[in-house]
């Protein structure tokens, strides 16, 4: 990596320090407001005060319910510091919702706004008994108030370690209801330490927040990793992103780098213009989702910088695999195992198998944690072979970098031809009106399952005709994995954080 200095970490806790470069701007309706590296050091230290006072002990699980906002940053980073747990869950959750995730998680305390947002959350709470916490900001400090009514008693509060749990997550539950991720401050700062020496990330560089901070994307591909390198975290109005001003808040802070899922660059991409002013950025980087050539190369063409795309998931505190910022950037590729994480390909017997040959990408190393909880069948898949499963199938190539062909459990299956709906996706994002495409499985009486697809065309763009569709496909794909049915809308159901899961697709468009 040259000279770089890599930042190093052995606890959440090495991420305070002292400084007035700028560690956080919140733009909101009135103006911004910024905090210093020094302010949020403080912030934090009030925070905890209040916590140890209103009765926070070491391993207490807090649910935090709060949008991207300068507040989140305070409370979760104290509560990391204290020994305590963050389980972060989306706001937008039913009162059903909450109260599974609570429950999972074995949640001690719920912390909102000082209103009482989200009110299914609050209900949920106080239907499982659990005290609440409102935290707000008044006169740029956070302010804090518990629920007098359900108290609880402090007994430990002796502060973190490397191997002391700091996060809680659940899986998106593809195949099965979510799954609890414990993650511990090895794990997060192993994680924190590869996405800095990956992208160089300096104090000199400056980001803006559009993915949400309940989601490990957030959280580590964005605001801790650029807290470990000192530089600035910007937090959109209302913590949400927003397509109309992405670019003027980018130009205005001098954004040099950004991350995203799929679905957000083709946002931006739909809504460029030539008249656009881009800033002068290092890299853009895509993840959580496969990024299609046709898109990445559109993405460098329009944006003006280098698009390195890479590999994550929660079991991993996030990133796993990425392109390098320095060396070759393969198209279709989500590049090479990242510092300390091992990355191998195994056949269902759970042996490796040889390079270029496809099986289950499996991944081990000091970010990967050390199970599901409480769920003893699923680590003992999960696990087998002495290395974690990630149930993606794909090929290493010798030179180390990964290629992933499919989800398993999403693979279609038409009549024993087994089609990588990535594959499909490809070659449908490359037709010039297509602006979102995705391929699901579809019940065949013939076939057992059809390849379908569901397709949002760019702005002012005609619909072509069905037939136009599998013709121009007949060019790109082999004819029995050219979809058989094309479903045309203005929108593609999608997660909170903006992934598109084929089975929501397939349920929407085949209902």
């Amino acid at each position: 990596m040259g000279g770089y200095e890599v930042p190093v970490l052995t606890v959440l806790n090495d991420l305070l320090k002292d400084g007035a470069g700028t560690a956080l701007t919140e733009i909101t309706a009135e103006g911004s407001e910024s905090w210093s590296y020094s302010k949020l050091k403080a912030e934090v230290e009030r925070m905890q005060k209040s916590m140890v006072e209103a009765g926070l002990s070491n391993g207490d699980v807090v649910s935090l319910i709060l949008v991207n906002s300068l507040e989140f940053v305070a409370v979760f980073l104290a509560t990391t510091a204290l020994g305590a747990v963050v389980a972060p869950l989306n706001a937008t959750y039913t009162e059903e919702e909450f109260s599974f995730y609570l429950e999972d998680a074995g949640a001690r305390v719920v912390v909102v706004t000082p209103s009482g947002f989200p009110e299914n959350a609050v209900r949920a709470a106080k239907g499982l008994g659990k005290p609440i916490w409102r935290v707000g900001r008044e006169n740029s400090s956070v302010t804090f108030a518990s629920d007098p009514e359900v108290p609880i008693a402090s007994s430990d509060t002796t502060g973190s370690s490397p191997e002391t749990t700091c996060l809680f997550l659940h899986t998106s539950g593809t195949t099965s209801r979510p799954k609890g991720v414990p993650l511990t401050h090895k794990n997060l700062c192993a994680s924190i330490m590869n996405i800095c020496t990956v992208y160089e990330l300096a104090a000199s560089d400056v980001t803006e927040l559009v993915m949400p901070l309940f989601h490990v994307h957030g959280l580590m591909g964005c605001l801790l990793s650029t807290l470990a390198s000192g530089g600035e975290v910007i937090i959109p109005t209302g913590g949400k992103f927003s397509a109309s001003n992405f670019w003027p808040v980018a130009n205005a802070r001098n954004m040099t780098w950004y991350t995203a899922v799929p679905t957000i660059h083709q946002i931006l991409l739909a809504r460029y213009t030539d008249e656009q002013t881009i800033p002068n950025l290092r890299f853009i980087r895509s993840c959580s989702a496969s990024l299609a050539p046709a898109v990445l190369e559109d993405l460098e063409k329009k944006f003006g910088a280098k698009v390195l795309e890479a590999y994550a998931m929660t079991e991993a505190s996030h990133m796993m695999t990425s392109n390098p910022l320095k060396g070759e950037r393969r198209p279709g590729s989500v590049g090479v195992g990242g510092k300390n994480v091992e990355v191998g390909i195994l056949s269902d017997d759970d042996e490796l198998v040889p390079v270029g040959a496809i099986g289950e990408v499996c991944v081990r190393g000091a970010n990967v944690t050390k199970g599901y909880l409480n769920n003893p069948e699923a680590n003992k898949v999960a696990y087998a072979g002495g290395w974690f499963h990630t149930g993606d199938q794909g090929m290493l190539s010798e030179d180390g970098y990964l290629t992933l062909t499919g989800r398993i459990k999403e693979l279609i299956n038409r009549g024993g031809e087994k089609i990588s709906p990535l594959e499909v996706d490809a070659a449908l994002l490359a037709h010039e009106a297509v602006a979102e495409a995705i391929s699901f499985a579809a019940p065949d009486e013939k076939y057992g399952e059809e390849v379908n697809a569901a397709i949002v065309l760019k702005p002012g763009a005609e619909q072509p005709s069905q037939e136009a569709f599998k013709e121009f496909c007949a060019g790109r794909l082999a004819t029995f994995k050219i979809p058989k049915k094309f479903f045309f809308d203005t929108s593609l159901p999608k997660t909170a954080t903006g992934k598109i899961q084929r089975r929501f697709v397939a349920a929407h468009f085949l209902k």
